[in-house]
């Protein structure tokens, strides 16, 4: 792929570039993004085409866009399927670009950084990120401290994922061969991009500095449940990228809200003179199924589809050999150190167990072939 964009107007041969716009309501900053990308067009001579992709907005950007001159523009009416990250991955398959993008209709990505997201793809990159958070990079003024807050908490739980300061970002370049590398796309939420750099393998990942402005027209789409939705999709993520890891560390963080439920159950049990030996093992049977709870609804979501009992049952028995060894270290060690607290001799036993339970979970309780997976993994 030959790229240059030194110079506006240079005469070399250049890709051809597909952006891809997803719009919703968006009538009122169609023209200004349109205008903007024309100018940059004209005034670097790259070959783009536009795919507007509207979710049935019914605002008047159909009507917008057939009254345009721009035969380089096209709106697609999307009617089922609705969303962001469908809407791009819908304009993905049918652009035709050697180089595609991804761009919001806000005006919140400046068209004017194409040519050096273009160049970077053209030194090696396999994806381009026009980004907030590296030097040169800067965001409106009248940015709250809970926005901005909320932005950086949002790309550090994506860390693991990528080391990429503006992971969060919705403008961004790739090859049509890296798109075209990547497999099993199955977004939810807005965060396409992480999603397109984790699945299409990206290791040579580059951030432009951009200036990110915010809306001029219409509505903000971020809403709460989008927020819910990211942590949703990272969970996939974390799932496609470290397999059986990422579901011991559910596990793990299950086990260890489970591990405050039993000392907490314990507590209570004692407090009201259940003796010892009695509290210890129905705080373990507390705990057991409210580990089963959530690791059916996290660990091993993908087993869902199974029955409840049945699986339940399962859990009990394979949990049965982790829990005896709790049970019997826990009242070994109160026998040993009798000044001990109840809770420090449990937590030692819930400790020694964890491991046993989990390899028990994974192929004995929830092993794939108990139910058909379903492809969202959730």
């Amino acid at each position: 792929m030959t790229l240059t964009t030194g110079q506006p107007g240079a005469q070399q041969a250049r890709p051809r570039l597909s952006i891809i716009v997803p719009t919703y309501k968006e009538v009122e900053s169609l023209p200004h993004l349109i205008d903007r990308v024309a100018k940059v067009r004209d005034q670097y001579g790259l070959d783009i085409d536009m795919l507007i992709m509207d979710d049935d907005s019914r605002d008047g950007s159909v009507e917008l866009i057939a009254a345009r001159p721009e035969s380089w523009v096209r709106l697609i009416v999307r009617t089922a399927d609705r969303g962001l990250s469908a809407a791009v991955l819908d304009g993905l398959r049918l652009a035709e670009g050697d180089v595609l993008v991804c761009m919001d209709a806000d005006l919140s990505h400046p068209p004017e950084a194409l040519p050096a997201m273009l160049r970077k793809l053209q030194e090696g990159a396999d994806f381009v990120v026009g980004s907030r958070y590296v030097e040169g990079g800067t965001t409106s003024d009248d940015w709250g401290v809970l926005r901005w807050l909320n932005s950086r908490v949002a790309t550090l739980m994506a860390r693991p994922l990528t080391s990429v300061r503006d992971p969060m970002a919705g403008y961004f370049a790739l090859s049509r061969a890296t798109y075209l590398g990547g497999r099993d796309f199955n977004p939810i939420g807005y965060k396409i991009g992480l999603e397109l750099i984790v699945k299409c393998r990206c290791e040579r990942v580059v951030e432009v500095p951009i200036h990110f402005e915010d809306r001029r027209f219409g509505e903000s789409k971020l809403t709460f449940t989008q927020q819910l939705l990211y942590l949703q999709h990272l969970r996939r993520l974390y799932i496609f990228k470290f397999g059986i890891w990422s579901q011991l560390m559910q596990f793990l963080v299950v086990g260890g809200m489970g591990t405050l439920v039993n000392l907490a159950a314990l507590t209570a049990l004692v407090a009201v003179a259940v003796p010892v030996r009695w509290a210890v093992a129905l705080a373990i049977w507390i705990a057991m199924t409210f580990n089963f709870v959530l690791n059916r609804r996290f660990s091993f979501s993908f087993a869902r589809g199974g029955s409840w009992w049945s699986q339940y049952l399962r859990f009990v028995g394979a949990s049965s050999f982790g829990a005896v060894i709790n049970y019997a270290l826990t009242l070994a060690i109160l026998n040993r150190f009798p000044q001990w607290l109840p809770q420090l001799a449990a937590l030692i036993g819930i400790i020694v167990a964890t491991g046993v339970n989990f390899v028990a979970s994974r192929y004995l309780v929830f092993r794939a072939s108990h139910v058909r997976l379903e492809r969202d993994g959730c």
